[in-house]
């Protein structure tokens, strides 16, 4: 069980995340200040630097904190999916509903996370890189899984594949925030429903 103390601590840095995240999808990492974050989370600036030793290693653990919760809610989706005794593609189908949820719910981490993916000169890209590969090692699995049962064809690329998943669920997602928000997240995660099962050529 955890201490009253640790639950606190996580509290804290997960105002200090929401903060953060917010004030740097709107400035940029170089503009924001931890006088800012710690101003937008209501703590002392002495609070930052009790949990994080500095702007980038609080901004390391965001990526990993947040890109940990996507991993968690696409491996909960593929669990419950097999739980139901569904197929692999279903299961593929029920990741990307519990992406696009995750990026509706934290629309300004995903910008982020986007963002930063381009970016090879910061001091966290070795981080970002593991904590990537292990949301798109999920859907790895599944697609290894259905490719082993014969439900998937064996020349799929899947490493590639699942990569071009879990993108195109991204920017899908991103576009549909910023171009077409009056769009429900059933009408998106039909379309993007329609291009996994191979039915957009009308064959």
């Amino acid at each position: 069980m955890e201490s009253s103390g640790t639950t606190r601590r996580q509290a804290t840095r997960q105002k200090l995340y929401e903060a953060a995240v917010t004030l740097i999808a709107e400035k940029g990492f170089s503009a924001t200040t931890v006088d800012e974050i710690a101003e937008r989370a209501g703590v002392a600036k002495g609070t930052v630097y009790y949990n994080f030793k500095s702007k980038t290693e609080l901004f390391e653990e965001l990526l990993r904190h947040g890109v940990g919760l996507l991993t968690a809610s696409l491996r909960a989706a593929a669990e419950e999916s097999e739980e139901r005794g569904g197929t692999g593609v279903e299961a593929l189908d029920a990741m990307i509903r519990a992406g696009l949820a995750f990026i509706d719910r934290y629309p300004a981490f995903t910008q982020l996370y986007v963002a930063e993916l381009w970016r090879t000169n910061r001091a966290w890209q070795s981080t970002l890189l593991v904590v990537r590969q292990e949301a798109v090692a999920v859907v790895e699995g599944v697609l290894r899984d259905a490719v082993r049962s014969g439900e998937l064809s064996e020349e799929i690329d899947i490493p590639l594949t699942a990569a071009a998943l879990v993108g195109m669920v991204l920017v899908a997602a991103l576009d549909w925030q910023a171009f077409q928000p009056e769009r429900s997240i059933d009408e998106v995660h039909s379309a993007l429903s329609l291009l996994l099962h191979g039915r957009v050529s009308g064959h």
